[in-house]
């Protein structure tokens, strides 16, 4: 390997990712660490210590993001900013957000111990409820911040217990006092497995990400009428479960019209009352599309509400839908990308350039400044799964890469 003799540590590196593991450890081996939890708390306390160990300053918003900075020779020059997310899916990886939290703290550590103090101050974020799976609403934090979701909307939203992210917030003692939107700043960079198939497969140990793709969810209800299963012919039946699973197959038959291009999920499904022997009289459910294409998403937009209350309706049943998110395809800044495939290829890995199939805090920082990704293997392209797996040599390639990035960006001359 070539490049730059400044190098991280990469054992310390995956000793770190080893020991936030522990925080929510499944005995599978992988994590439950849901979002403003006491064990997201604990986990957040453990990241803020080692923070302040390297002399790190830690602020925390209305959200609950957290900032560490470390100051630059010259504070007049706006930070450059890294991480990602600490928080899970229900049955998630050790991986998924860990990696690029955790690798930017290994930069933070490499710096310190170099004695090197960059142009630009630095500041490494974990970002709150970037998985969505606890409320409902992915990127919360980030999205919040760059003042794509209303900070009283984020407030109001409830898990399935009825608490809601504000009091949350409060039981946790993560209400920041900072205001949760954007400040200025340079630019923005995150390390992130994959999560997908393509640079195993292809021998990459390096994605350069130059976008995300464009997406549209929705929340689904659909009512028909509780009836006995045993009494109720046919003719009078207005099962709103037939009826979901109708819609669920229009989901998956137009992704699949789109080709190898096209994702079409539904993930979450809560059927009432969910008695063996009572005809399902309400089902609530998620969708979503996904696709590189930006007018493609827009198309589903418009059509897929009367497609699919169409379907319902032969059934009896009424449908809602309630639009959750829709984003166009987000490109990443070029001179960002073009730092991370300089560092790649300084550093003779084997890298090509890659769009991102899931959404991530980078997506919506990338509206409010300059960002980029860095993307590292997953075995098998398996992620929001106990069994998500890299390997350390992995990791080290991808946290040396974000370090000469953010080095890089931190000390460019201004023109």
């Amino acid at each position: 390997m070539s490049g730059t003799n400044q190098r991280i540590d990469g054992r310390r590196l995956w000793d770190s990712l080893m020991a936030m593991a522990r925080h929510g450890a499944t005995p599978k081996g992988g994590v439950r660490r849901l979002t403003l939890t006491d064990i997201d708390k604990a986990a957040r306390d453990d990241f803020r210590t080692q923070c302040e160990a390297l002399g790190l300053t830690v602020r925390v918003d209305a959200i609950g993001n957290m900032f560490a900075r470390r100051e630059g020779r010259d504070p007049s020059r706006p930070p450059v900013l890294f991480g990602s997310h600490l928080d899970s899916q229900p049955s998630g990886g050790k991986y998924d957000g860990a990696l690029g939290v955790m690798a930017g703290m290994e930069v933070m550590r490499t710096l310190h111990d170099l004695g090197i103090t960059t142009e630009a101050p630095l500041e490494l974020v974990n970002w709150t409820d970037e998985e969505g799976s606890r409320f409902g609403l992915s990127l919360m934090g980030s999205g919040t911040w760059a003042g794509i979701y209303p900070l009283e909307r984020s407030y109001a939203l409830a898990d399935q217990q009825g608490v809601t992210v504000e009091q949350a917030l409060r039981d946790i003692g993560y209400q920041g006092d900072q205001p949760a939107a954007p400040f200025p700043a340079d630019a923005y960079f995150e390390l992130h497995i994959e999560q997908g198939p393509i640079l195993e497969k292809e021998g990459k140990r390096i994605g350069i990400v130059t976008g995300a793709q464009a997406q549209v969810w929705w929340d689904a209800r659909i009512t028909g009428q509780d009836a006995h299963a045993g009494t109720t012919p046919p003719s009078t039946r207005r099962d709103a479960l037939v009826a979901a699973a109708q819609v669920i197959s229009l989901v998956d038959g137009l992704m699949r019209d789109r080709g190898e291009d096209g994702r079409g999920t539904v993930g979450f499904l809560k059927v009432e009352p969910n008695s063996r022997n009572v005809i399902p009289g309400e089902v609530s459910f998620s969708i979503e599309f996904r696709h590189p294409d930006s007018a493609d998403i827009a198309a589903l937009a418009r059509d897929f509400p009367p497609m699919a209350s169409a379907v319902v309706k032969e059934t009896g049943c009424t449908l809602e839908l309630t639009q959750v998110l829709h984003y166009d395809a987000q490109p990443f800044d070029a001179d960002c990308v073009a730092l991370v495939e300089q560092a790649a290829q300084r550093l003779g890995h084997k890298a090509r350039r890659i769009v991102s199939g899931a959404g991530h805090d980078a997506v919506y920082v990338a509206r409010r400044m300059p960002a980029a990704m860095i993307f590292t293997p997953c075995k098998d392209g398996l992620s929001h799964n106990e069994a998500e797996s890299i390997e350390p040599e992995e990791a080290e390639a991808g946290c040396q890469v974000l370090f000469e990035a953010v080095v890089a960006r931190a000390n460019r001359a201004l023109r």
